[in-house]
C-alpha cells in the first residue's frame, strides 16, 4: 500500500519513522526542505546560541537503510481525491493514502505592512535572517553617531506572549547584558529597549497563575518591557503602532502573534475549520473526502472528551497523532478495530533565561519554576531531538554557553546565488518504487 507524508516535522517525521517498520507499506515523505528540524529551538539558532546543524538533520540520511521509505523534496501544489493523486512542484504521486502533515504558517492577520517588515519565527531561514539583521543592526548602530538612530536601531518589539515571544526575549535580554556590552562597547547608554507585547491578559495564557507570575517577573528583572492587553496594529516608517495609540521607534520587530494552517487545493471547504485546520474524525480521516488524512497542527478534531474544541498545536500531540496513525493504518491492513485518538496531556514548558524555566504537570498536578524546571527543560528539549549527533552538539554548545555566558556564532552569512537555478526534465513518478538493500 502505498502512503504519501505531505511534510516532515513531528507528525510526519514521526508517522514514516514508525509505520516504516511495516514492511507492507511502501511509505514517500514529501517536504520543500531537505531536512527536518527542531522548531521549539529556532529561537536559539536565531539569537546565535546554537549552530544550524544542532537542530536539522537531512531526510535522506535519516532514511538510509530503510528500503519502503522514500524522500521526495517538493511542494504540495494540488491534490486530487478522485483520481488518488497529489501534484507537487515537480512532479505527480499516486497514493492508496494521502496524509497532511504540513504544519501552519506565520499569521499576519491580514496586515501586509507587518507581513513585508517584521521577522517571523517558524523557520530555519527565518530564524537565520532574525540573526543576519540583527547583528546587521548591531553593526551600523555601532557606527552611527545619530543618538535617536542608535536607539532606533537597538530597540527591539517582540509580538506574541506565547512561548516563543518569552523565550525569545529573556535570549535577547540577556545576550543584551552578557554578551553585546563585550562586544559593542561603543553602544553602551544608547538606551535601546527590548519590548514584549502580547494582546491577553498574562504571558503564557495556556499555563498556570504561577507560571504567567514567574514568568512576567523573571522578565522584568531581565529588563524587558512587558506590555499586556496590547497589540501591535501596524509597523510602518520605523514605528511599531500600538492598538492603544503608542508608537516605539525601532528597525525590529519580531512576529511570534499568531499562526495559521495553510489551506489545500482539492481538499473542500467544507472540510476546513477554524484557523484553516482540516476538520478529521476520531482516526484522524479528513471529513468529507476518502483516504485523506491529517495530523499534527493542520488538523482539527473535536472527538476527544478531553478537548471539545480540538487539540491544542503543540508538538506533543502531533507526535502522538503520527505514531497513533502509524498503528491504525498497520491494523487497517490486518482488518482490525482502529484507534481513535487520545491525546495524553504530559504538561507544558516555557524557558526564561539561564537557570529559569517554568513547567506545569497536569497529572499530577505539579508545578516546577526556576532551576528544577530549566533542568527538565534542557533534558526533555534534547532527549527530543532526532539524532544523538544533533543532542551531543547541542549539549555542546549549551555547555560552552553556560559557563562562558558566551557563544562565538554570531557571524553574518548571506547567501549569494550566481546563476540561476537549474529546471530537470520533471515526468510523473509512481509512489512505488522499493529502493534496493544494497
Amino acid at each position: 500500500m502505498r502512503v504519501v507524508i505531505i511534510g516532515g516535522g513531528f507528525a510526519g517525521i514521526n508517522l514514516a519513522k514508525k509505520l516504516q517498520r511495516d514492511s507492507r507499506f511502501q511509505i514517500t515523505l514529501v517536504d520543500k526542505n531537505n531536512y527536518n528540524y527542531f522548531p521549539p529551538l529556532i529561537y536559539q539558532l536565531a539569537t546565535g546560541f546554537l549552530e544550524t546543524s544542532s537542530i536539522c538533520y537531512p531526510f535522506r540520511k535519516l532514511f538510509r537503510d530503510k528500503p519502503n521509505l522514500n524522500f521526495h523534496m517538493g511542494e504540495f501544489q494540488r491534490v486530487d481525491p478522485v483520481a488518488h493523486t497529489v501534484y507537487l512542484s515537480n512532479g505527480e504521486l499516486q497514493y492508496d493514502y494521502l496524509v497532511f502533515a504540513t504544519g501552519t504558517e506565520t499569521n499576519y492577520f491580514g496586515n501586509e505592512n507587518i507581513r513585508k517588515r517584521a521577522i517571523p519565527m517558524k523557520t530555519v531561514n527565518d530564524a537565520l535572517e532574525m540573526r543576519n539583521r540583527l547583528l546587521k543592526r548591531l553593526e551600523t548602530a555601532s557606527i552611527t553617531q545619530d543618538a535617536v538612530e542608535r536607539k532606533k536601531l537597538t530597540t527591539i518589539v517582540i509580538a506574541g506572549g506565547g512561548p516563543t515571544g518569552v523565550e525569545v526575549s529573556g535570549m535577547l535580554a540577556e545576550l543584551r547584558k552578557f554578551v553585546i556590552r563585550k562586544d559593542y562597547p561603543e553602544l553602551e547608554g544608547t538606551g535601546g529597549e527590548i519590548y514584549l507585547v502580547n494582546g491577553g491578559d498574562a504571558l503564557l495564557e495556556p499555563m498556570s497563575p504561577r507560571s504567567q507570575k514567574h514568568t512576567y517577573d523573571a522578565l522584568r528583572r531581565l529588563g524587558v518591557k512587558i506590555k499586556l492587553k496590547t497589540r501591535v496594529k501596524d509597523f510602518v516608517d520605523d514605528q511599531v503602532i500600538l492598538n492603544n495609540g503608542d508608537t516605539i521607534h525601532t528597525t525590529t520587530l519580531i512576529w511570534a502573534a499568531g499562526v495559521t494552517a495553510s489551506l489545500h487545493d482539492g481538499i473542500p471547504i467544507a472540510s476546513t475549520g477554524p484557523g484553516r485546520r482540516m476538520m478529521t474524525d476520531a482516526y484522524n480521516r479528513v471529513i468529507g473526502v476518502d483516504d485523506i488524512y491529517a495530523i499534527g497542527d493542520t488538523a482539527l478534531t473535536k472527538t476527544d472528551k478531553n478537548f471539545p474544541e480540538g487539540h491544542p498545536q503543540l508538538a506533543q500531540v502531533a507526535l502522538q497523532q503520527g505514531r497513533n496513525l502509524a498503528t491504525n493504518f498497520s491494523r487497517m491492513a490486518d482488518n482490525k478495530e482502529l484507534k481513535p485518538f487520545s491525546y495524553v496531556d504530559k504538561g507544558t514548558m516555557a524557558i526564561i533565561g539561564r537557570n529559569n524555566a517554568v513547567a506545569d504537570i497536569p497529572s499530577p498536578k505539579l508545578h516546577f519554576n526556576g532551576f528544577i524546571a530549566w533542568v527538565m527543560w534542557l533534558f526533555i528539549h534534547v532527549m527530543a531531538l532526532i539524532n544523538y549527533r544533533n543532542k551531543l552538539k547541542t549539549m555542546y554548545n549549551w555547555t560552552v554557553a553556560y559557563f562562558t555566558r558566551d557563544q562565538a556564532l554570531r557571524m553574518i552569512i548571506k547567501p549569494i546565488i550566481r546563476q540561476p537555478e537549474i529546471k530537470a526534465d520533471i515526468r510523473p513518478v509512481e509512489a512505488t518504487v522499493v529502493k534496493s538493500s544494497t
